[in-house]
C-alpha cells in the first residue's frame, strides 16, 4: 500500500434512523483522524447503514407478527418445525406456515439465512 493511500481518511457516510445514536456516533468518529464524516448521498468509501428494531417491525417491509417473532427465537435455536411447534403448542402444519412467512417476509433462502437476516437488521440478538 502506498503511504498517499494510507495517509487520506476514510470517507464514511452515516445512515442511522435513530437521530441520538447517530449524534453519538458522529461525536465518536469525528474524532478519529483517518475517518471523514460526508453527508449521505455524497462519495463515500463506506456506509453505515443500521435501522432500529422498531423501525424494521413497524414500517412495513418486514412486519413480523408476535408469533412469526416466537419462531423466529426458536429457528435462531436451530429448532426444527417439529420442536417449535412442540414447544409453542401449535401443529406442525402451522410452524411451516410461520417459517415460510418469515422466508419470504426476510427474503431469506433458507432457515439459516432468515436467522442471519433478522440479525443483520437488529430484530433479533445472537
Amino acid at each position: 500500500m502506498s503511504t498517499d493511500i494510507a495517509s487520506e481518511p476514510i470517507r464514511l457516510a452515516l445512515e442511522i434512523a435513530d437521530a441520538t445514536l447517530a449524534d453519538r456516533l458522529i461525536q465518536v468518529l469525528s474524532e478519529v483522524p483517518s475517518v471523514q464524516l460526508v453527508e449521505p448521498g455524497q462519495n463515500a468509501d463506506a456506509i453505515l447503514t443500521l435501522p432500529t428494531p422498531r423501525d424494521v417491525l413497524t414500517n412495513g417491509e418486514i412486519g413480523l407478527t408476535p408469533r412469526e417473532l416466537e419462531v423466529l427465537g426458536l429457528l435462531s435455536e436451530g429448532g426444527s418445525n417439529k420442536a417449535i411447534a412442540r414447544r409453542l403448542g401449535i401443529s406442525v402444519h402451522a410452524a411451516k406456515f410461520h417459517v415460510a412467512s418469515l422466508l419470504d417476509k426476510l427474503d431469506a433462502a433458507g432457515r439459516t439465512d432468515a436467522v442471519t437476516h433478522a440479525a443483520r437488521l437488529g430484530v433479533i440478538n445472537l
